[in-house]
């Protein structure tokens, strides 16, 4: 079981690396997009049509490979933890009240996956320019969306297993 369990810690750790490297570079390409459009416009030498779909597409990537790797170590935009701390009395109930935002969030990204594959799928026109199909700039979209909804369930579990279990003493979060 050990084994598994430090399978699995090494597999989120990969996934964390590879998302964030992408958002990284995704960033880093952009930012070289943007000041290369800047300095077109004072110094015209070469014409940038080109440009507005390739920033679209690398746009939407950077959010949402980068919303997955917030999602993965819990770090994006919440209310936080000030119900489960300050007013609810008992680490049983507490782990119960998580559990059930856990659930929440769960429906949300399996909402978010369900109609993000659908668009990509249904996608069949292309950009202007170099003639890439939609499905491939909105394709992010469902990885992400999958990438959300694995460690929803996986923060699910683990605000269960204490409840399960009868131990109470639940962290935060899950350490990756």
């Amino acid at each position: 079981m050990q084994n598994i369990l430090n399978a699995l810690k090494k597999i989120d750790r990969m996934v964390l690396v590879v998302l964030k490297a992408l958002t990284i570079t995704l960033f880093l390409f952009l930012s070289l997009l943007v000041s290369a459009n800047v300095l077109v416009r004072f110094v015209p030498v070469v014409s940038l049509h080109w440009f507005d779909e390739i920033v679209e597409m690398l746009y939407a990537a950077l959010v949402f490979y980068g919303a997955a790797a917030l999602w993965i170590t819990r770090e994006h935009f919440s209310l936080g933890d000030w119900i489960g701390t300050k007013i609810l009395k008992g680490s049983r109930t507490r782990c119960c009240y998580r559990a059930a935002l856990e659930v929440l969030v769960l429906i949300f990204a399996s909402i978010f996956f369900y109609y993000s594959l659908r668009l990509t799928i249904l996608a069949r026109d292309v950009t202007n320019v170099f003639a890439i199909p939609k499905s491939v700039l909105y394709s992010c979209m469902p990885i992400a969306g999958a990438v959300m909804v694995v460690y929803s369930i996986r923060n699910i579990i683990h605000n269960i297993v204490p409840l399960i279990s009868k131990r109470t003493d639940n962290p935060e979060s899950p350490k990756i």
